[in-house]
């Protein structure tokens, strides 16, 4: 009886070994595959910070994706890139550079790290290679909301609550607005005449999303440039900021890069 009962007592251990093995191994599967979905870092534009994203970073996360919202000092072209690529460097794998009106620049620039996979422009700009985000907006129409920047003594442009919003955000409520104009990061003026040097899309697939109903970059403009890139366009009725006013949407065009990245 006793040899009986220890040879039990040894298949019962085998057997709760495989058993602890066999959900190890699971547990790593699917580790494995969540770390394999790409991650998705955003760069913010001129006149905002990284609470622009507020809306559409909790809908990324709930399809569990990683997101880091990158906090631009918006002091230059080179400074602004090196945020980026930091917050890069950090991702466990892939990435989905998604850059927002100036932050389309930056992205255009740090998204020749060897981690980015794809790139998203939101109502932003998307500069060639030699030249600036000013160069790039030549021979479109001004957009009414430029005309209302206010410069400080250091040469720092900011927008007036009136401006953002009129033209960076009139299809969100005016107490939003508010907090928008509370929180926005000023801009160097001379930053927008820093020429990029190397442009990502031209060798990387890329996402546009159009606001149709945009007074801060001209909507023609962006629809050109989205052409320029090849890249896969969405058009939405919104103002310059859709991440605030149509987050889902944008939130859905992301999620198409991601799973488009993934699958490389």
């Amino acid at each position: 009886m006793t040899v009986k009962r220890h040879l039990r007592t040894l298949a019962i251990a085998a057997a709760v070994t495989t058993a602890f093995a066999a959900i190890g191994a699971n547990v790593h599967a699917a580790a494995a595959k969540a770390s394999a979905k790409p991650s998705v870092v955003i760069v913010h534009g001129a006149f905002a910070d990284g609470s622009d994203w507020a809306k559409v970073i909790p809908l990324l996360q709930a399809k569990g994706v990683k997101v880091t919202a990158v906090q631009n000092p918006l002091t230059s072209l080179a400074d602004d890139v090196a945020a980026a690529k930091r917050a890069i460097e950090t991702q466990p794998g892939k990435v989905v550079l998604v850059g927002h009106s100036w932050g389309g620049t930056v992205i255009t620039e740090a998204g020749q790290h060897d981690k980015v996979g794809s790139l998203v422009y939101v109502a932003a700009f998307a500069p060639e290679a030699g030249k600036s985000t000013a160069e790039t907006g030549e021979g479109y129409p001004a957009a009414p909301g430029s005309k209302r920047f206010v410069a400080d003594k250091e040469g720092f442009l900011s927008l007036p609550e009136a401006a953002m919003r009129e033209d960076f955000a009139q299809d969100v409520p005016a107490a939003q607005a508010a907090v928008m104009t509370a929180t926005q990061g000023p801009i160097q003026a001379k930053a927008f005449s820093d020429k990029v040097t190397n442009a990502a899309w031209s060798g990387k697939p890329s996402w546009f999303i159009v606001s149709a109903r945009d007074r801060m970059i001209d909507p023609g403009l962006q629809r050109a440039m989205a052409k320029k890139i090849g890249a896969k366009v969405t058009e939405l009725p919104a103002s310059h900021v859709p991440q605030q006013s149509r987050p889902a949407d944008v939130a859905k065009v992301i999620l198409d890069a991601v799973a488009a990245t993934g699958a490389n």
